[in-house]
């Protein structure tokens, strides 16, 4: 398309700030890009490119004109002040606002105000409200709180909405669930590998523990510290051979692991396990790279603590994220272990 016949030119030819969010522009004859809004002087429109974000344009080449990097830091400090107005909203709420609503406020449009609001915080508003409302159920059943007085609380206009969401947010019922684990049966076994003591541990749900280190009664404490009520029974000579599955891609990381899973984490915290478990075999991503991937390019930092948060040492592979310049981080289970299942993964 003829860059004159963009509606972006027209955007540019107005300094339309209306724009600033969703393009950015870059001149080739100056190296520069700029908002839409920039009083910089109008280029001829074909020396010009566009990009989505600035990210893409400095990839290209492209440096940030002095102006559009002073722009850019007012317009950082204007969402991060719209988002944090809307996640107050959001938290007041007896009941999760609408997205329409929430962009109304904001004076956005919605698609503006979710992909503003989703590059902020790592979640969509809908995510956002829903990682809160398990955040409220999660400490109203810890608490003196009853099942009934935590699902209003949660925002949860009847019982049977909340029943029927409680196995996602809680991974077990809900009074079992205040009650630590009560009337859950979590079956489990020690083994060895060579990376020390190995604890897998399975729920109804999936296998929800694959612990490392040097002691197996510590491991067992910290399966128990899990799952404080919950009836932990050492598993039969059946169980031993998923244990000996998980020893197994231990030992030799291109057999995989395909088995079911009990993930128990926020929002947030799901989407990088579920990032983790795409890098491949051999292969390593640094936080930011996955803070990227999840469309939240900001919160490295949240990336690394949910990283910190995995109970599933390989099925989860944290393992192979490492820092920006490829050295190695902290690791839950010891970073000797770390080193030695990226070696394993290695080809050589």
């Amino acid at each position: 398309m003829n860059n004159e016949h963009d509606p972006r030119w027209a955007a540019i030819i107005t300094r339309d700030a209306k724009a600033d969010a969703l393009f950015v522009y870059g001149v080739k004859t100056t190296g520069v890009y700029c908002r839409p809004s920039s009083a910089s002087r109008l280029p001829r429109p074909e020396n010009i490119e566009f990009f989505d974000t600035p990210a893409q344009a400095e990839a290209a080449g492209y440096r940030p004109s002095k102006r559009a990097a002073g722009d850019q830091t007012q317009l950082a400090a204007q969402h991060a002040q719209l988002v944090a107005d809307a996640c107050r909203q959001i938290e007041l709420a007896e009941t999760p606002p609408s997205l329409q609503a929430l962009a109304r406020q904001a004076g956005l449009s919605p698609f503006h105000f979710h992909r503003v609001f989703k590059a902020s915080t790592g979640l969509t508003p809908k995510g956002y409200a829903s990682a809160l409302r398990s955040r409220k159920v999660r400490d109203g059943l810890k608490g003196q709180h009853s099942v009934t007085d935590t699902l209003y609380d949660a925002g949860f206009n009847s019982n049977s909405r909340f029943y029927e969401a409680a196995d996602q947010l809680l991974g077990m019922k809900p009074r079992d669930y205040k009650g630590g684990g009560a009337n859950n049966t979590i079956r489990f076994a020690v083994g060895q590998c060579s990376l020390g003591a190995i604890l897998v541990a399975q729920s109804q749900t999936g296998v929800c523990a694959i612990l490392l280190g040097d002691d197996p009664d510590t491991l067992v404490r910290d399966l128990q510290d899990q799952f404080p009520k919950a009836e932990l029974v050492g598993a039969d000579q059946g169980f031993e051979q998923l244990v000996a599955q998980v020893v197994g891609c231990v030992e030799a990381p291109a057999l995989g692991l395909d088995l079911p899973l009990d993930l128990r984490g926020t929002a947030f915290q799901e989407r990088v396990w579920q990032a983790l478990r795409e890098i491949p075999v051999g292969s390593t991503a640094s936080y930011a790279q996955i803070a990227e991937r999840i469309g939240a390019p900001k919160s490295f930092r949240a990336v690394a603590q949910a990283c910190g948060a995995n109970h599933l040492a390989v099925a989860i592979p944290c393992h192979r994220v490492v820092r920006s310049n490829g050295e190695l981080s902290g690791y839950r289970w010891g970073v000797e272990r770390k080193r030695q299942l990226l070696e394993r993964e290695t080809p050589r």
